[in-house]
């Protein structure tokens, strides 16, 4: 398995992990940033591709 296909598995995890923390404190800022990093960490794991690219280009695209 590759390395960032795992790494996009734990960062699926911490955002899944970030959101809910946001849902129970009522923080709606940590709960949006939980979300971004479980998408974050999907696309990572799917396509193999480096968190700090995925991240680039969900930026340019406005996300």
């Amino acid at each position: 398995m590759n390395s960032d296909i795992m790494k996009g598995k734990l960062k699926q995890l911490s955002g899944e992990i970030k959101r809910k923390w946001g849902q129970v404190t009522d923080d709606d800022l940590t709960e949006s940033q939980g979300d971004f990093d479980k998408l974050v960490g999907r696309i990572q794991q799917r396509s193999g591709e480096r968190r700090e690219a995925i991240e680039k280009w969900l930026h340019s695209e406005g996300m």
